[in-house]
């Protein structure tokens, strides 16, 4: 009782400190350096917002997130909880996607040379030891984990498009991996402490990035999110432990359908129009999920707002059933496959609507 006592306050106290270490650096950053992370004269065409802001709000994420990863050790003198390769890679691989994205916020830099420093960023990861082990052979694992962390980590970034949509959406998929955890009695370790550390950070960020915010997270953060849930994604949902899965292949593939729902959606709706109208999913525009609700008549706070609720009711009731059941039914994940089935289709559906109208 004493050792879970001691972890409670640690974490809280953390939690708290870094909530508010987070709003005093984005203060500090909003106050001293109007300037960074603005590229010329804005394209309006492209780009949802047309009064150009600040794009540094992911410098405050990479801060926490190295902090948390350097103080664990001072809370919690063991380090049996420390597996050196695999945080190792972790550390390395969002150092080169923050890197890439202030590089591209800075510089607006070439899609193949992002893509070429996301694809690097998961073969490290893979040379430490995290990868999707869901197929006997490991050619067929080692690809289809570089899918995912290239394919996460652009629709992190696609699916910032929209004031405090991205954010809260990270922090509903780092908060139901803690809910997960701590239901599982997994909770003294620096994964832990790590997520807490970086949800901290969102929530900081979140006081300046509401509607209508005065900051934006840039490349630099969405690079560095998409990388860090990627971590997320295969080591406790794709390569999850704790589950009685009688289809492992499918049913993980379901799990990972029900926490990621939201930026898979909306990412896989914008590369099918984007792909029919013979253009680059990689550019911009005006053709999110997310914009297509603020034309149906919603207001940028409401369209937050549902994408959250969605993706809750997606998170939170796969966890709980994960924690209840310790397995997913199949009346569950036929459950999940028919809401996500007409979620995608809805959306796609009116997304088509409106873009014939407008043209």
């Amino acid at each position: 009782m004493e050792n879970v006592n001691y972890l409670g306050l640690v974490y809280g106290l953390y939690f708290i400190g870094s909530i508010v270490f987070s709003v005093l650096i984005n203060f500090i950053f909003l106050r001293f350096a109007q300037n960074l992370g603005m590229r010329g004269k804005i394209d309006s065409s492209n780009r949802w917002s047309p009064i150009q802001k600040p794009a540094f709000g992911g410098i405050s994420f990479y801060i926490l997130f190295l902090l948390s990863f350097s103080s664990f050790s001072i809370f919690f003198a063991s380090d049996s909880h420390f597996p050196n390769n695999v945080m190792l890679g972790l550390v390395f691989a969002t150092a080169i996607s923050f890197l890439m994205g202030l590089a591209d916020d800075a510089f607006n830099t070439k899609p193949l040379l992002k893509l070429a420093v996301q694809i690097l960023s998961a073969i490290i990861l893979i040379s430490t030891g995290t990868y999707i082990e869901i197929f006997s052979s490991a050619e067929l694992n080692y690809l289809i984990t570089i899918l995912w962390v290239v394919g996460l980590m652009n629709s992190i970034n696609m699916l910032d498009n929209m004031d405090a949509i991205t954010s809260l959406i990270s922090i509903i998929i780092i908060f139901s991996t803690l809910l997960l955890m701590f239901l599982s009695g997994n909770y003294y370790n620096i994964y832990f402490f790590t997520l807490i550390g970086v949800m901290a950070s969102l929530l900081g960020f979140l006081y300046f990035n509401w509607h209508p915010s005065r900051l934006f997270m840039g490349d630099t953060g969405s690079q560095f999110l998409g990388l860090f849930l990627a971590f997320i994604g295969i080591r406790f949902f794709w390569n999850a432990e704790s589950l009685n899965l009688e289809n492992p292949i499918l049913d993980k593939f379901i799990l990972i359908m029900a926490i990621f729902a939201m930026p898979l959606i909306d990412t896989s709706i914008v590369t099918i129009n984007r792909i029919l109208r013979k253009q680059s999913p990689m550019i911009g525009g005006k053709d999110h999920t997310t914009h297509t609700m603020v034309y149906m008549g919603l207001s940028d706070r409401q369209v937050a707002i549902l994408f959250s609720v969605l993706s809750m009711l997606f998170s939170f009731t796969t966890i709980y059933i994960m924690s209840v059941e310790k397995a997913l039914s199949s009346m569950f994940e036929v459950g999940i496959v028919c809401l996500f089935l007409i979620l995608f289709f809805s959306f796609l559906y009116l997304n088509r609507l409106l873009l014939k109208s407008q043209n």
